[in-house]
């Protein structure tokens, strides 16, 4: 699939250059008739979204409440895994636009783009920070969905969710049934419109390369060096956490290493899993029960380069369109981010590229007619985002090992202080 899709995007890119060299008027009527062709397919994916992201919120907070019920080392780390998510979220909102900010940007690039893909509502007025704050609750959650406001959405399911956990099991179960249905049954619409993506993300990139030139060629470029900057700097980051929770960094550096091989050749936190293991276990020396237990709900339910990811594209998507994102609208789809990723951490990875990134560029009031491009070239970007994931999975566990060695020394040091007292 990953094939197919980049080489429809070359041959998108290059039939559109080549005509416009040849003829600038007939490439702008072939642009005027593929458009609609990629839009078509972009409609198709919008129309699951809604859907999906509703039944894998409410999935994943009644996960991570099962998750957590199960005793005190799996609610640490839930803990660890949402304050590592939020801290992920909060750093790519300042450093994606502040990178992003460095580059040279063409001001008859940003209008050619946006008349290339005829977004109407492309041009946006950040809501001032009250309004803002007034909307992220709906008063009417059928109108949001209908508005695709995924931000007001996403907090209803949260409220949803976190409301099953309080009623009878029985019942609560049912429900979570129905919602994972829905997510599966919206699944494999999704996987049946990529296997037309080639059609799709050849329309919009020949649409694309006709009207603007090789100038977009360019744009793309910055937005993979843009991406794999920002998971190399959350991956180093780890370094200094695995250190901050006792693990010598060269020690750490070395026992990640293997498992980190492993996610790059192999694209699948789940296939590095047991190598994970290994360097959790034998080379870093963390306590076989917890690694046992933190490693496999990482795989399950965090992934720290989702919200990077999410707030890069969307970064991204304002800039090619000269669009300034607002404190109130990063700050909102950084939240977004969070909730989304641990909701759809199971989900293929061009499913889920499509179907977590809607919505948070959908919140920040962005078009997403590049994301069908940018579905494209995030192959080699998704190399370092396994890389950070499995780091980041090691890092939780030995977060998590700590803290369980600093409450047991503790409780040993509390245990004598009440034998000697009894004694005396």
């Amino acid at each position: 699939m990953t094939t197919r899709v980049l080489l429809a995007l070359i041959a998108g890119a290059v039939a559109g250059l080549v005509l416009v060299a040849i003829s600038p008027a007939t490439a702008d009527t072939a642009a005027a008739f593929m458009q609609p062709i990629g839009r078509l397919w972009l409609n198709a994916l919008q129309m699951t979204v809604v859907p999906l992201v509703v039944s894998l919120v409410v999935i994943g907070v009644t996960s991570a409440n099962d998750a957590a019920a199960s005793g005190r080392t799996a609610r640490r780390a839930m803990l660890v895994f949402i304050v590592l998510l939020s801290a992920g979220a909060a750093f790519a909102a300042i450093a994606a636009p502040a990178l992003l900010s460095l580059l040279p940007r063409d001001d008859a690039l940003v209008q050619s783009f946006r008349a290339a893909t005829a977004a109407p509502h492309a041009v946006t007025t950040p809501p001032a920070l009250a309004d803002w704050f007034a909307a992220v609750i709906p008063s009417n959650v059928i109108a949001a969905a209908a508005a695709s406001a995924m931000l007001p959405l996403v907090v209803f399911a949260l409220f949803f969710g976190f409301a099953l956990t309080r009623i009878e099991p029985a019942r609560r179960d049912r429900l979570v049934e129905l919602f994972q249905a829905i997510a599966d049954a919206m699944i494999v619409i999704v996987r049946w419109l990529l296997w037309i993506a080639p059609l799709g993300v050849f329309a919009l990139m020949f649409a694309v390369c006709a009207r603007v030139g090789v100038g977009m060629l360019g744009a793309f470029g910055y937005y993979i060096v843009l991406q794999c900057a920002l998971y190399i700097a959350v991956t180093l980051m780890l370094y200094l956490v695995a250190q901050a929770a006792g693990t010598p960094l060269r020690r750490f550096a070395a026992g990640v290493l293997p498992a980190q091989t492993i996610a790059a050749s192999t694209q699948s936190s789940l296939a590095s899993l047991p190598a994970m293991v290994e360097s959790a276990r034998v080379r870093l020396g963390y306590p076989l029960e917890i690694a046992s237990l933190v490693l496999p709900m990482a795989v399950s339910l965090f992934r720290i380069t989702s919200p990077v990811q999410y707030i890069g594209v969307t970064a991204f998507v304002a800039w090619i369109y000269g669009i300034d994102l607002g404190a109130a609208q990063l700050a909102g789809c950084a939240a977004l981010a969070v909730v989304i990723s641990l909701g759809s951490v199971g989900l293929p990875g061009q499913v889920s590229f499509m179907a977590t990134n809607m919505p948070v560029v959908q919140a920040a009031g962005l078009p997403v007619e590049p994301l069908g491009l940018l579905l494209a070239i995030d192959t080699i970007p998704d190399v370092f985002a396994t890389v950070g994931n499995v780091t980041a999975d090691i890092t939780a566990t030995g977060v998590v090992a700590g803290r369980e060695a600093r409450n047991g020394s503790a409780d040993d040091t509390n245990d004598e202080t009440f034998s000697e007292t009894s004694v005396g």
